[in-house]
């Protein structure tokens, strides 16, 4: 599943220039000036690559683009030093490099109030994922399902804490609250070693862009690390982890990387280990076993505070399912068989069930079939990603659109609603 930081929003082609509201041409000409700015500055230090390239800032609900530079087909069109035009409905829009008119761009959602530091920061989110996807290091999909299992979390709370105390610490004490670090987080990968590819993954796709927005987007090196710290703060409050501690995660490692002078241009792999690699650079020397050393040195990081959370994550996670699958087995609810799907999640707390699935909250899903969003009344997907739920009270259907409760689905031709026993199908139409 591409772990992506991706929000949709279902809408029809924007058809007057006030749809982007704050996003004028003109005001996006100045996030095109300081975005080259900050680039010349750089000057192409920090990854050994010029990060400048083309940018595209797409409203999500009028889908309207307004891009730094045109694409080699000639779709979009030129209109107050910007380009402009509309990005297909079918496609998910996300912060992400993005291939259009056959053109590499940086992709960036129009948030929905102006923050110039959020701007600056999601798109060299994206111009990051373009630097990846041209020098092939740009990864397909991860899986680390068992961050969501008790053992694991601890392990990697304990990282965290240990991190953090290492980047808020100088020589010798940070150098072993560092090995401490990389105890705990051998200690979990030893318990799970069919996942420490994934996972090193992870942290270079989404941490290493994150370590390069915010180096790049503040203006000293405390801030960066405050961003940094608020980060671990805000993740480890999440009830699941699998598709979003790689975003802070990598990024610790590699701020602490940057303070030794690390070339970053040498990661030339989408698996260099940002562990094993910050041992190196400091030259830190771990355990043979490091399960047995990481037990001892727990009780540092107060280990039996950390239980004492994930026993009531278990226990709020069994109150709030009884309460969430009512809502996908008592009909009338949606069901929609995925083909081919491309997926958007928010940056918010999913519950992970056993057997059936994972419930989001909001998720955004384009298929052969159409398009689907879900905002805030949540959306059951299957762990083999082949079917979603969607709970249908008050429902309402025109053709080939259908709303809810706070979701929409848009079907192309050729696919229709059928009901069946109160409940409803996505199905191709009969020849």
């Amino acid at each position: 599943m591409p772990v992506l930081l991706l929000i949709l929003i279902m809408a029809v082609s924007c058809k007057n220039d006030t749809a982007i509201s704050y996003m004028t041409t003109e005001r996006a000409v100045y996030y095109f000036n300081a975005i080259e700015e900050i680039c010349r500055v750089d000057g192409g230090r920090l990854w050994g690559f010029d990060m400048s390239g083309p940018v595209m800032f797409v409203d999500r609900e009028s889908r309207r683009i307004i891009a730094s530079a045109p694409d080699s087909e000639g779709i979009l069109k030129l209109k107050d030093d910007v380009w402009v035009g509309t990005y297909l409905r079918e496609k998910i829009i996300d912060v992400i490099a993005v291939e259009f008119g056959g053109t590499v761009f940086a992709m960036i959602p129009v948030p929905s109030n102006e923050d110039e530091y959020k701007i600056k920061a999601q798109t060299f989110h994206a111009l990051t994922h373009r630097m990846q996807k041209e020098k092939g290091i740009a990864p397909k999909s991860f899986n680390n399902r068992h961050l969501n299992e008790m053992n694991a979390r601890m392990w990697l709370k304990l990282e965290w804490k240990a991190l953090h105390k290492a980047i808020s610490s100088e020589g010798e004490e940070r150098n072993l609250a560092l090995r401490d670090a990389l105890i705990f987080r051998g200690a979990r990968h030893s318990s799970y070693p069919s996942y420490v590819n994934d996972e090193t993954r992870f942290e270079n796709y989404e941490g290493l862009a994150t370590f390069t927005y915010t180096k790049l987007c503040t203006d000293s090196a405390g801030e960066q690390k405050q961003r940094l710290l608020d980060g671990i703060r805000t993740y480890y409050r999440y009830r699941s982890y699998p598709q979003y501690y790689g975003f802070v995660h990598g990024a610790l490692y590699a701020f602490l990387l940057d303070q030794q002078g690390f070339e970053f241009s040498s990661i030339t792999t989408d698996n260099a280990d940002l562990g094993q690699i910050t041992a190196r650079v400091y030259g830190i020397s771990l355990p043979d076993v490091v399960r047995d050393v990481a037990g001892s040195i727990a009780i540092n990081y107060d280990i039996h505070t950390i239980r004492e959370e994930e026993a009531e994550r278990e226990r709020l996670i069994k109150e709030a399912t009884n309460k969430e699958l009512s809502a996908f087995t008592e009909k009338p609810v949606i069901f929609i068989e995925l083909e081919s799907p491309s997926f958007g999640f928010e940056t918010e707390d999913p519950n992970v069930l056993d057997t059936l699935g994972t419930i989001y909250k909001s998720l955004r899903v384009s298929d052969n079939w159409g398009k689907l969003v879900v905002d805030k009344t949540g959306v059951l997907l299957s762990h083999n990603l082949k079917e979603i739920r969607v709970p249908a009270r008050g429902i309402k259907i025109s053709k080939n659109h259908a709303t809810g409760e706070s979701w929409n689905i848009i079907l192309n031709d050729s696919w229709e609603f059928v009901k069946a026993d109160q409940n409803y199908y996505v199905k191709r139409m009969n020849p």
